[in-house]
């Protein structure tokens, strides 16, 4: 399968590319809106893979199945749209989209024409104790799920980000960014197929020169398979090793698991689960359960089929995120 990308404004690019090359896609072009900032780093890493004058040149490529999209946020649906009615199946980087208008316009041409309109939500598609999690809720491990906790710290690095970055419209807000991949776990773990959004706040706490910066945003759903609370925010300490002390507790009947996927201090590595039911407390090294996203996507490519992520799934998360992200800027219409 060939693929190429459109947009490369987000560093989540360099992980969508990776990941679909491990597992034998080939990477054969790319196009940008002038010189973002990871493009340095981009050129690094697919050294071979050649940059087109007009993204066009990738839309109208017969051979190209899949298109990759990372821009600035609130351009990725039209790009996306464009990609559909050009024949190509799109993975396209978190969120998905950032007005309920760009979903709408979405949900219609992904019906009319049948593509595969999917998006990368890296904290559980590319995180291997979440692939181990799943598998053992799957087994009954922990019972029927009735919550999930998601909380996501991210490091602000303020010197290095783009001035698109702190302009609410252009990213989204911090409920339709961020808080979408908290989503998409609570309704995958919980079996849910929609849910209430009962709780949405998103603030600037301590950034005041930075008026378009969300720094904070807390979200309280539920649905009638279980309940779920999500927070996010910019405070990352610069002293923890990576950008973000990212967890996932999910709760069962018969136990729960949690999961500290990017760090456990005073532990090593990755992709920590601590899994505790009546038989068994302990902690185990998922770093070695794989990312079956990205292969599922090729195949569902291949079959038409949606084994990666349903497609209805990938709309109702986003419906969700933005929902969340209206009802805390109190605007109208906004309660799921």
């Amino acid at each position: 399968m060939k693929f190429a990308a459109i947009g490369i404004d987000h560093r989540h690019i360099f992980g969508m590319a990776a990941n679909l090359m491990a597992e034998g896609a080939e990477f054969v072009g790319w196009w940008t809106d002038g010189d973002p900032e990871p493009l340095d780093g981009f050129i690094k890493r697919f050294p071979d893979v050649p940059r087109v004058a007009e993204a066009q040149v990738l839309l109208d490529d017969p051979e190209i199945a899949l298109i990759c999209i990372s821009c600035i946020p609130r351009d990725r649906a039209a790009w996306a749209v464009r990609a559909m009615e050009a024949g190509k199946d799109v993975m396209t980087d978190k969120p998905g989209c950032t007005t309920h208008a760009q979903l709408a316009e979405l949900r219609a041409v992904q019906a009319r024409t049948g593509r595969i309109w999917s998006v990368d939500f890296s904290e559980r598609f590319e995180v291997p104790s979440v692939t181990k999690a799943a598998e053992l809720v799957a087994e009954g491990a922990i019972g029927r799920v009735i919550q999930t906790v998601g909380l996501g710290p991210h490091r602000l690095n303020r010197a290095t980000r783009p001035a698109w970055f702190f302009d609410r419209d252009a990213y989204g807000g911090i409920l339709t960014d961020i808080a979408s991949h908290q989503i998409d776990q609570f309704l995958f773990f919980t079996g849910s197929t929609g849910a209430e959004i009962t709780l949405a706040t998103a603030a600037n706490l301590a950034h005041p020169g930075d008026p378009g910066l969300q720094d904070f945003g807390e979200i309280a759903l539920r649905s009638d398979r279980g309940h779920g609370y999500i927070r996010v925010d910019w405070f990352t300490p610069d002293a923890l090793p990576t950008w973000g002390d990212g967890r996932l507790t999910i709760l069962g009947t018969e136990g729960y698991i949690e999961l500290r996927k990017y760090v456990d201090v005073g532990q090593d590595g990755t992709d920590h689960l601590i899994l505790v039911n009546g038989t068994r407390c302990e902690r185990i090294d998922a770093s070695g359960a794989g990312m079956p996203y990205f292969a599922r996507l090729i195949a569902d490519i291949r079959d038409r089929t949606e084994t990666a992520m349903p497609q209805a799934h990938a709309f109702t998360v986003m419906e969700l995120a933005l929902t969340a992200q209206a009802m805390a800027e109190g605007k109208p219409g906004s309660r799921a």
